[in-house]
């Protein structure tokens, strides 16, 4: 636990000291006075370590990408001390959607931004940088989202990019949103050390969509050797009846499929259920 804690201490710093140079919308938008409200780093630290560590229990386990992201979701949660609720967003093309949550609530105010096609969870997968602000700043750029915020008691907001490579080499755009009631919950640490969160996440999530790739090509290879069966059977029944042989029986097989427009698995299941009845 040691070396993690120190391994993260050493990234976090150097993520601290990039991040206070940047002078750019949505990288640091929270009042200077709110940063002597934050409790002490090296209890941070502990934390931000204690997430990591049940983070490689992620890794551990083969489990379906939806259940995978929800305990990174969780885990991300441990790691800043403020943080109240996490979503992560996934964004496909034009479509956006909450793939996992600590909360339902949170959830519908990440549904807020998705109807309004604007906000800091889509800011951060869309622009792929970090999005730190305190509910109230950003009400010109996010009117909707600032609104459905306050309501909520939501009082400050970090979302992070996400980016993933899929089994198909496609690119999984998306934010890891930290959510708090807490007006002083993040800083330039708490920013830092999710970007060294999200960057192992990743590699979590794609183990998790190797694993569901490989059980969806087992499942098609079960289910073409299961059909494959069942013709094998129909086409015995045909020779049977009609005196021809295997080739002649697929033809057969096909031309009843063609004429009445189905699907070929469907022709055979009938002529097997039509025999079974019998």
């Amino acid at each position: 636990m040691g070396a993690t804690i120190r391994a993260a201490h050493n990234v976090t710093s150097y993520e601290v000291a990039s991040m206070e140079q940047v002078d750019g919308r949505g990288h640091d938008e929270q009042g200077g006075g709110l940063a002597d409200l934050r409790p002490d780093p090296l209890e941070r630290i502990d934390e931000a370590a204690g997430a990591l560590e049940a983070l490689r229990g992620v890794f551990a386990q083969a489990e379906p990408l939806e259940d995978v992201l929800k305990r990174v979701a969780d885990s991300a949660e441990q790691a800043v001390t403020d943080a109240d609720g996490v979503t992560i967003t996934i964004v496909s093309g034009d479509h956006a959607r909450t793939a996992a949550a600590t909360e339902d609530r949170l959830a519908q105010l990440d549904h807020v931004q998705y109807d309004a096609d604007r906000g800091p969870c889509l800011e951060a997968a869309t622009a792929r940088h970090a999005v730190r602000a305190v509910v109230g700043q950003n009400e010109d750029r996010w009117p909707e989202f600032e609104a459905a915020a306050r309501d909520l008691g939501i009082c400050a907001y970090l979302a992070v990019p996400m980016l993933v490579t899929t089994t198909d080499g496609d690119k999984l755009v998306g934010s890891l949103n930290i959510y708090s009631v807490t007006v002083s919950a993040f800083d330039p640490f708490d920013e830092g050390v999710m970007r060294l969160f999200t960057t192992a996440a990743s590699a979590a999530i794609t183990n998790a969509d190797l694993w569901q790739d490989t059980r969806n090509r087992v499942t098609q290879l079960e289910t073409a050797m299961y059909s494959r069966a069942e013709i094998d059977q129909a086409k015995g029944m045909l020779m049977a009846v009609h005196g021809c042989d295997a080739d002649e029986a697929f033809v057969m097989l096909v031309q009843r499929s063609q004429n009445q427009n189905v699907k070929l698995r469907e022709v055979v299941r009938d002529i097997l259920a039509s025999v079974r009845k019998t």
